[in-house]
């Protein structure tokens, strides 16, 4: 039949695409760490550094699961093809649905590995540190921050990402006014790094009893969490370290003890903090990891040597210079005005459906093919 005929030329057409995936990934040099890592795990006395054996099982896991990805890839189209065979000998067509329906699943797979090819930079497959500011504008403000970072933290759950919310300061009437998450999951900083920045939100308030039209910002800071760089010190001379109480749920012990951490930076200003682990101890790990952070990027920024050579930096947040707005009222729009995507499925993006602004802008970072502003 035609139809079966068709999508065979196209799945061999496809085939060769598909092993070149396999050579940009890098899956000779992945089999060849995992299989030097598991005979590391093997060897005894491995599982006594517990802090070691923790990040090589964490990487063996990335290694294996990016193997298995290709296999499965693989497999899907070797299935399609058998598909395409069985329907030409029984002359099925009740099977071409099955066959469009596999088909644009595999490029679609096929599509996002791609794109994992193109995190090149240093630390792209780090996990990520989102802190989300509210703009001036109050409660408005406020409650589009909130918005935000559950937007966030439902693309990380649809990424099978593990979200840790390490700090967050309350809004007067609602919403939050500032927020910090962690987003642990391979490349989650090369996927995240396209949303830094100021984000817009145009809607009729529901805080407005005359339910005139608003227009709210808040500001997204993402870095990559980096737990081991010896180009930046930081001595416990260098900040001020402060403890208090939690002010978020987390049980009677979270709440009744001074268990949170705040440090500040003497050289640079940064404030970090951190109040959802039980303990002072790990709260104070927590913020030294986005401390940390925070000093590599800035350095990677200024290119400076030192860190004294950063001091002074502004960090001060400048409005009006939106990446991406949502538009709610008087019709539904989210564009970027960087890549020039736009979707009106807003629910979509406000549950988390970030993958097209993410792709674009990966895409666009790659061929230098910015939109006009």
């Amino acid at each position: 039949m035609l139809q079966f005929d068709e999508y065979k030329v196209k799945l061999n057409n496809l085939r060769p695409a598909l092993d070149e995936l396999g050579q940009a990934l890098d899956l000779s040099a992945a089999a060849r760490e995992l299989e030097m890592l598991e005979s590391e795990s093997a060897s005894e006395g491995f599982w006594d550094d517990l802090e070691k054996s923790q990040k090589a099982t964490r990487r063996m896991n990335t290694l294996r699961g990016k193997l298995d990805s290709q296999k499965r890839r693989l497999t899907h189209w070797e299935d399609l093809l058998t598909l395409c065979e069985m329907g030409n000998e029984m002359e099925d067509e009740s099977l071409v649905p099955e066959l469009e329906e596999g088909y644009a699943k595999l490029e679609t797979e096929m599509e996002e590995a791609r794109l994992s090819t193109l995190l090149s930079g240093e630390y792209d497959n780090s996990n990520a540190i989102l802190t989300i500011h509210a703009g001036a504008g109050g409660t408005e403000a406020q409650d589009w921050a909130q918005m935000l970072l559950r937007m966030y933290t439902r693309w990380a759950e649809r990424h099978g990402f593990e979200c840790k919310l390490a700090d967050v300061t309350d809004g007067d009437e609602a919403g939050i006014k500032s927020a910090t998450l962690i987003i642990e999951g391979e490349n989650a900083y090369g996927y995240l790094k396209s949303e830094h920045g100021v984000h817009r939100l145009v809607r009729v308030s529901p805080f407005d009893a005359n339910a005139r039209r608003q227009t709210s910002f808040a500001a997204l800071e993402v870095m990559p969490e980096i737990e081991d760089d010896n180009s930046v010190e930081i001595r416990p001379e260098d900040y001020e370290m402060q403890v208090y109480r939690s002010s978020g749920a987390g049980g009677q012990h979270i709440n009744k003890t001074s268990s949170a951490v705040r440090l500040i930076h003497h050289a640079t200003g940064i404030v970090v903090a951190c109040q959802t682990e039980r303990s002072q101890f790990q709260n104070k790990e927590t913020c030294l990891k986005m401390l940390r952070s925070k000093l590599v990027e800035l350095k990677m920024q200024q290119h400076a040597e030192k860190i004294s050579d950063i001091k002074g930096v502004q960090l001060k947040i400048e409005w009006g210079s939106q990446i991406r707005s949502y538009v709610f009222m008087p019709y539904q729009l989210v564009k970027d005005n960087r890549t020039a995507f736009e979707t009106s499925n807003v629910n979509g993006v406000m549950d988390g459906d970030l993958d097209g602004f993410i792709n674009a802008y990966l895409t666009c970072s790659a061929t230098g093919n910015w939109a006009t502003k």
